[in-house]
């Protein structure tokens, strides 16, 4: 078995119980990285649910990403996000200053060009498998992360219906590691 990043997305919708007692075990578990995706809160309380989730990776040795608040993470003095491709875009120099670490989403080649180009960190590639978030929406497939992994010269993550018995073939497409959210999400 090789060794790969292993990321989880969260999504607070898809956890039965306490949402910060799940981030705990997932913390507590072979994750090396957590973005708190809840981009649907409002920012002031995303803000208050990031600054917990943040101590929490930092008691265990993880890598807290925050997703799409630039401000919030400013706020917090937490220099690592994850953002969609527009959004990305549309950084102005200072906030782009302020990271160490943007990731970005993308959904195709071209858009894993330009998140490079840009100075994206790492990007997410999705969707290379048939998923529950996406359903009726064909998967892009692992010719489609091969591809990507194949054009780009940062690290790619799989995301899509991912799991622990298909990661290995993300792995082999070239992807640095994959990103889950159902898995974590039930632990």
């Amino acid at each position: 078995m090789c060794m790969y990043k292993k990321i989880c997305i969260t999504n607070r919708h898809l956890v039965t119980g306490d949402f910060l007692e799940n981030i705990e075990k997932i913390a507590r578990s072979d994750v090396d990285m957590i973005i708190l995706r809840e981009k649907d809160m409002p920012e002031n309380e995303y803000e208050a649910l990031a600054s917990n989730v943040i101590k929490i990776c930092a008691d265990h040795d993880k890598l807290c990403v925050l997703h799409s608040f630039c401000e919030t993470a400013i706020r917090l003095n937490h220099p690592y996000i994850h953002l969609p491709l527009e959004s990305f875009k549309n950084l102005d120099g200072k906030t782009r200053a302020f990271f160490k670490n943007i990731g970005v989403s993308i959904h195709s080649v071209d858009e894993a060009i330009a998140a490079e180009n840009l100075g994206a960190s790492y990007i997410t590639a999705s969707h290379i498998f048939p998923t529950d978030c996406k359903a009726g929406l064909a998967p892009r497939g692992l010719e489609f992360l091969k591809e990507t992994c194949g054009t780009v010269n940062i690290p790619v993550y799989a995301l899509g219906g991912v799991k622990p018995s298909n990661a290995e073939q993300c792995i082999e497409c070239g992807a640095a590691g994959v990103c889950m959210m159902s898995y974590y999400a039930c632990l």
